[in-house]
């Protein structure tokens, strides 16, 4: 059982929504869409589900081409940020109604709906109707609506983004088990890179309705293939600045240099973009040979444990992430440091051209 998406593309009033894209989900997978707001994982979800239709290209399910089926013969269960229950129906009900039009048992529906509701702590309320709930728990109610269906394609969009910050983790770690389980294809999309490292499995990433690069989560994260996903697959965004290789001598920026060793080395002389991640930044200078960058500091922000800090860099702006809590002034100026270890290199066209050497190592 698998989905699989041939030169699928979506237009719409001229503007595509949906850049030609070829796509297979396996059966009992979890694959993470992840894009910032507007990126097309929506767009991508409703073509998988038939709720829209693609203007070039098919779709094939289990090997047949579902290109034209309409949603209402697909084995689909949909999840949306907002969440879309039944106001005059009880808890149980709404839970229920999926079954009950599948012609379930009075038997089966109930042993069904205990189960999807122990699961989304929402035994308690199984007598209420949706709007004596908190937002949170109509949210529930309607993955575990989803979760009784027992679909062959299950897609949830932003599902848990209305959710306290406890049970938000705590589903995190259950729902792809129960998923997979059910040899579903599973559909997972977030605007959060670690939510995608979180949930595991297999990542698209995307970009203003591309898919950028789809496979293993890890691997994603550690190589992407261009500046673009890499730029995506990090929160905050990866930080770039220009660099020329020499002979054996790296020149970065403003003519802080570094040797050329490891995969580096291999490197051929020319101009290059060098990338590196936020929590890569150091204020503190670490072990022998990181290489230090004049920056002036315009704005931080604190989140208990950790020190965001907004910097100025010969007119580029980066952001590190620094451990602990900082007092630092600002509009001051602030030497940072950094690994070559933990640089990227990406061709002036974006392409990657060496991962950084512990996502090699990894």
């Amino acid at each position: 059982m698998a989905l699989e998406f041939k030169s699928v593309s979506k237009v719409v009033n001229g503007e595509t929504h949906i850049h030609p894209t070829d796509l297979t989900l396996e059966a009992g997978t979890m694959n993470v869409l992840l894009g910032p707001t507007s990126s097309g994982k929506t767009s991508l979800m409703r073509l998988m589900a038939g709720l829209d239709v693609p203007t070039a290209g098919q779709v094939f399910w289990e090997g047949t081409d579902v290109t034209g089926m309409r949603v209402q013969d697909r084995k689909v269960a949909m999840v949306y940020q907002q969440f879309i229950n039944y106001p005059s129906m009880t808890v149980y009900d709404n839970i229920a109604s999926p079954l009950r039009l599948m012609g379930k048992s009075k038997a089966e529906i109930d042993t069904a709906v205990k189960q999807a509701a122990a699961l989304m702590q929402l035994e308690p309320m199984l007598d209420r109707k949706p709007l004596e709930l908190s937002g949170g728990q109509q949210q529930r109610c309607a993955l575990a609506r989803a979760l009784v269906k027992n679909a062959g394609l299950v897609l949830l969009d932003e599902p848990l983004a209305n959710l306290d910050y406890k049970l938000r983790e705590e589903l995190r770690v259950e729902i792809p088990k129960i998923f997979e389980e059910s040899g579903a294809v599973f559909v997972y999309a977030t605007t959060e890179p670690e939510e995608a490292l979180l949930l595991g499995g297999n990542t698209a990433t995307m970009w203003e309705g591309r898919v950028t690069q789809f496979g293993l989560t890890p691997k994603v994260y550690r190589q992407p293939v261009d500046a673009t996903t890499a730029r995506v697959f990090s929160d905050p965004p990866m930080n770039f600045l220009d660099l020329t290789k020499k002979g054996e001598a790296l020149t970065f920026g403003q003519g802080q240099t570094a040797p050329a060793t490891g995969p580096l080395a291999e490197l051929a002389d020319g101009s290059y973009i060098a990338g590196f991640r936020p929590n890569h930044v150091e204020i503190a200078q670490p072990a022998a040979g990181a290489i230090m960058f004049d920056t002036r500091l315009s704005v931080t922000e604190l989140t208990g444990s950790e020190t965001f800090v907004h910097l100025d860099y010969a007119g580029r702006k980066w952001v590190g992430l620094i451990h602990g809590v900082h007092d630092l002034k600002l509009g001051s100026a602030l030497p940072v440091y950094l690994d070559p270890r933990h640089i990227y290199i990406f061709s002036e066209t974006g392409d990657l051209v060496a991962p950084a050497s512990y996502a090699l190592a990894a």
